[in-house]
């Protein structure tokens, strides 16, 4: 069966994004991009491997869940797939159609499709963001890869949104300190 893996940005207070969606203070310098990027190749944007002259095989990832917000990110930007190299979902009900071929846009339950693809044969699944689907699919996820960022922004959008109160459990597998102050801890759900 398929894992789903929850691959987020956060700061140390527990925020993916500002209040307004803001993203400006995770930065993307510093020597923790180099070896993230190397053990998930797979999350590197298509527009920044074109910018960067990569192109770096999928290693253990092949599907992308996006909730609306985090995927109007990319659209406001004029990106309507930032991941064609995997298959690509977007969690909406208020976009009317997918603005790329390559793009599914999935009105219905979020679990039921996640559980699903979890059938289904492939490599993991990456819940790109945002939290709000996030906290919808928190029973799903297997895995927790997150790069903890050394800011605090004091209010925002929650690593799980509004999931509400209902203690999971997860050990941590890895992690890993870098220089620029970038902390990357990978959990798996306990049993």
């Amino acid at each position: 069966m398929r894992t789903l893996v929850y691959y987020v940005a956060a700061t140390i207070d527990g925020f993916v994004a500002g209040p307004k969606a803001e993203l400006d203070f995770f930065s993307a310098d510093g020597d923790h991009m180099r070896a993230i990027t190397e053990q998930y190749p797979e999350t590197v944007p298509a527009h920044f491997r074109t910018m960067l002259g990569i192109d770096p095989p999928n290693r253990t990832i092949d599907t992308v869940l996006e909730g609306r917000g985090s995927y109007r990110t990319g659209l406001d930007e004029g990106v309507t797939n930032a991941f064609p190299h995997l298959r690509h979902l977007v969690f909406s009900r208020t976009l009317p159609d997918s603005p790329d071929p390559g793009v599914e846009l999935v009105a219905t339950d979020p679990v039921a499709r996640v559980r699903e693809l979890k059938q289904e044969p492939g490599e993991r699944i990456w819940l790109c963001g945002g939290g709000e689907i996030a906290g919808v699919l928190r029973d799903e996820i297997d895995e927790l890869a997150i790069k903890i960022y050394p800011v605090a922004i004091g209010s925002g959008r929650p690593l799980f949104g509004a999931a509400g109160f209902s203690p999971s459990h997860y050990t941590v597998t890895s992690s890993r300190t870098f220089d620029d102050g970038v902390v990357f801890v990978h959990y798996a759900r306990a049993t």
